[in-house]
């Protein structure tokens, strides 16, 4: 019989939590995030310097005899929560978690020195909305180069390497100055998108390509959940504060019965995400039943972030409709979050088949 999961957070975990949101605090501060996202460089390389340089924070998945810090996904995902509450423009989840992953699946340990280091960036060269199990898009692989173009990239821009699977069913590491990245228009301004084209790149073979996309996706998705729980925290915090201090009538608007009884309701779902979040977490981590904990985070997490940025949004009435106000970043990273790694649709029908449940 398997233990039951540990949903808990241990003091270290807290004491990391206590240490990123200090850390982003200096460097994430939502006028300088919304200042980033209308410059030509929306990625925020300074923090994610002081994540990587002074915390060691992009090598917690790495084994320690491999150059990382030999960590878990239950410290991963107390650093999302934080990068989520933030809206952090860093590559954290793409590079540190997706793309180490999928090297840790073809055991490539110089590239996973480097990215643990944060000496180099990395981006799994699929679209951003593909499920753990789905079709992806491959390139051509023809004498040792590789031919081909990829839409969707997430963080691809801000990539030192990309790993890029191929026809032959290789993935590949190819070196992001000999291809061509484009920026797409994202709706997302702090995980902007972009297309990279390959046009006789050279590559290097790492592995077995669907055991890496397959093994990287799923951290991807499970690790998510964490970073939609830390934004979803974030609003309803922000809301409640708001609506103790907006008055009308003479008294704090928070005192209507009708909006305690929408913060109560947004207040348990944001509760239940924990719970699903921890629980993803600590599946990947330990490795008991990570396929179906991932799916159930998924199917659920989505609608409560969105949920949270929407009456956030709603709440904060006229302040929270200006561009000055972070609350749109919020509503963008929910809702493109909401089809990232795959669809709460996707994920509930990858939870029937896992438990065998027909669909009627």
């Amino acid at each position: 019989m398997s233990a039951q999961p540990d949903l808990l957070y241990s003091e270290e975990e807290e004491a990391l939590r206590a240490a990123v949101r200090d850390l982003l605090a200096d460097h994430c501060d939502a006028p300088g995030v919304i200042a980033r996202t209308e410059s030509d460089t929306p990625h925020d390389l300074a923090a994610w310097k002081a994540l990587t340089d002074g915390m060691g924070l992009a090598g917690l998945l790495v084994p320690e005899e491999k150059g990382g810090q030999g960590a878990s996904h239950r410290e991963v995902a107390v650093v999302l929560e934080e990068l989520g509450r933030a809206v952090a423009p860093v590559p954290y989840l793409t590079s540190a978690v997706v793309a180490t992953e999928a090297l840790l699946a073809c055991d490539a340990d110089d590239l996973l020195a480097e990215l643990a280091s944060g000496r180099r960036i990395g981006a799994l060269a699929v679209a951003l909305n593909i499920a753990p199990g789905g079709a992806y898009k491959v390139v051509r692989h023809e004498g040792g180069e590789l031919h081909g173009e990829l839409a969707a990239i997430a963080d691809a821009a801000a990539a030192d390497v990309l790993l890029i699977p191929a026809d032959d069913g290789g993935l590949y590491a190819v070196d992001a100055s000999s291809v061509t990245v484009t920026p797409q228009v994202s709706f997302d301004l702090t995980r902007p998108l972009a297309t990279v084209t390959l046009d006789g790149a050279p590559g290097r073979l790492l592995g077995d390509a669907e055991l890496a996309v397959h093994r990287a996706l799923r951290a991807g998705a499970g690790q998510l959940a964490s970073e939609q729980l830390g934004l979803a925290e974030w609003t309803l915090t922000e809301t409640v504060r708001y609506l103790k201090e907006r008055k009308q009538f003479n008294r704090p608007v928070g005192g209507f019965q009708a909006l305690k009884h929408r913060l109560a309701q947004l207040w348990l779902e944001v509760v239940n995400l924990r719970a699903a979040a921890r629980n993803a977490a600590d599946a990947l981590a330990t490795g008991e039943d990570a396929d179906v904990a991932v799916a159930v985070a998924q199917a659920y997490a989505a609608s409560v972030a969105v949920h949270a940025a929407e009456e956030a949004l709603q709440l904060h009435a006229g302040i929270g409709m200006t561009w000055e106000h972070p609350i749109h970043l919020y509503l963008k990273r929910a809702k493109a979050d909401s089809i990232a790694y795959g669809s709460a649709g996707a994920h509930r029908a990858r939870l029937a088949e896992l438990v065998d449940l027909q669909a009627p």
